[in-house]
């Protein structure tokens, strides 16, 4: 799928940083639209992404409480990122960068890195007694389970974000090829309302991860 025409390729450059960079310019053109003329009477524009980031925000507040506004930036940047990603690649002549491995994982990364130093940030040392288990001769048994449980979830993160956009996007070719005359309908809203929960799993996960790393354990 990647061999097909694209709008958008740079020589030498892969195909989803380029896009990468497309999406970013995408955002940051709305960022300065929405922003540039303020108003207590918002425009169109600007009331739609008022509505956006009012909800991404309701959403982080539910999940992490008033101790998470400090990472709405974070979080609302990786929502935003993750939905324009997934359905750009429905759109002819582009793909999604969230159908590499290598954007997902370092989104993934980025997550797993903020999590562990969120923790030490907050509880100091005392943030690494949850690998050891509550008694000294646990730690034989926990401590490998406490690293497998921590390492497995940056692959979780993105191998289930890359297997479902991709996944998806092998199964509209196919069924392009199959049925060129009717266009799967059904399978693009299905691959719509797929981009949508992918976003929202991406970001619930992040924040729990984020908000547990804050929680003393005991």
């Amino acid at each position: 799928m990647h061999g097909e025409f694209l709008f958008f390729h740079i020589p030498g450059v892969a195909n989803h940083v380029t896009h990468s960079w497309l999406i970013m310019a995408f955002l940051a053109l709305c960022g300065f639209l929405a922003t540039r003329g303020l108003s207590v009477y918002p425009g169109r524009f600007q009331n739609v992404m008022e509505v956006v980031v009012g909800a991404l925000n309701s959403l982080l507040i539910d999940t992490m409480g008033e101790q998470g506004k400090k990472f709405f930036p974070l979080i609302a940047t990786l929502g935003l990122f993750i939905i324009v990603s997934n359905l750009l690649g429905l759109v002819p002549g582009f793909i999604s960068p969230t159908s590499s491995l290598n954007m997902t994982i370092a989104m993934a990364l980025i997550v797993f890195v903020l999590t562990h130093v969120v923790g030490v940030q907050t509880q100091g040392l005392k943030y690494f007694k949850q690998f050891l288990g509550p008694v000294w001769w646990l730690i034989p048994l926990m401590l490998p389970i406490e690293l497998i449980s921590h390492l497995s979830r940056p692959l979780s993160l993105s191998v289930r974000l890359f297997g479902n956009i991709e996944g998806g996007h092998i199964v509209i070719i196919v069924l392009v090829i199959l049925v060129p005359l009717l266009i799967p309908l059904p399978i693009l809203i299905l691959k719509v309302l797929i981009s949508f929960i992918q976003t929202l799993v991406f970001m619930l996960l992040s924040m729990m991860y984020i908000a547990g790393a804050m929680e003393e354990h005991h």
